[in-house]
């Protein structure tokens, strides 16, 4: 469907409706991570509500595109967008983290369908989307693979061997894209393990690298369209989000990245997001 303006209104009201499920789901679990899951909603509303070739009442459609989550904290907004486009029940989105549940901490790829790998090691994802765009190449597939990874992992080596290693495979129709939020659990990354300039890095390692508004739908979309057109080598979107968008008082503080809102934050939190900001 052509990205017009009732279309991209509808997708602004999704992308509020997943903030609020998130903070939803994180108290009812009593534990979790609201900074990058709020932050990436756009992100996520994007990819199931427009960009990705999938069907939800057939989650093994062979030629689907595939969606990689490596930073799998972050799974409630993902779980979110998975249960709004028809994966699984919106009731199902309150059994979060726990006993028995099919909606882990960390996403378990056969607990649940949709999901294409399981994750919580951070720091792997890239190279199991290699894997499976590879595959593809070798395959004559016309799938897109669709990475989503964090800036704080990019503190670990294996995300740059296998940044190489796609580069070398000329892997055009794999798409990384950076949550670049610039936090992580002990503050904020340039403190901790300074990362930029991060394009340019990837640039050296012969990847399309391109800086984006992670939560302006409408730019995040025109960007991976723009994307495909690469011929010759995998592209990496750094977006930059706001940690704990949509809630002021989560939105840049490290400390939401992995705690649960109480009852009065929660309200506080769904009073926020009651009405999309045009």
């Amino acid at each position: 469907m052509q990205l017009n303006k009732q279309k991209l209104k509808d997708l602004k009201i999704k992308a509020n409706r997943i903030r609020q499920l998130v903070i939803e789901m994180l108290f009812e679990a009593g534990s979790g991570h609201p900074a990058g899951s709020l932050g990436m909603a756009d992100i996520f509303t994007s990819f199931y509500f427009h960009i990705l070739n999938h069907d939800p009442k057939n989650p093994n459609l062979p030629d689907r595109d595939r969606l990689v989550l490596s930073n799998g904290h972050i799974c409630p907004g993902l779980y979110a967008a998975m249960a709004l486009s028809g994966y699984f029940p919106l009731e199902e989105l309150k059994t979060l983290r726990k006993i028995n549940s099919r909606l882990q901490g960390h996403p378990h790829r056969t607990a649940l369908p949709g999901l294409e790998t399981s994750s919580g090691p951070l720091g792997e994802g890239l190279s199991q989307a290699i894997g499976i765009a590879l595959a593809g190449n070798l395959d004559k597939k016309s799938y897109y693979t669709y990475c989503l990874t964090s800036d704080g992992e990019h503190e670990e080596g294996n995300i740059w061997e296998a940044a190489m290693f796609a580069a070398k495979n000329k892997l055009n129709r794999l798409i990384q894209v950076i949550d670049r939020n610039y936090i992580q659990i002990d503050g904020n990354t340039e403190d901790v393990m300074p990362l930029d300039p991060l394009k340019e890095k990837y640039e050296a390692f012969n990847w399309n690298a391109v800086e984006v508004d992670g939560n302006n739908i409408e730019e995040f979309i025109k960007t991976i369209e723009k994307a495909k057109l690469t011929k010759d080598r995998p592209t990496v979107i750094i977006a930059k989000t706001t940690p704990g968008k949509g809630v002021s008082f989560m939105e840049n503080e490290c400390c939401w990245h992995g705690k649960a809102p109480n009852k009065e934050e929660t309200q506080k939190a769904l009073n926020e997001l009651k009405y999309v900001k045009s």
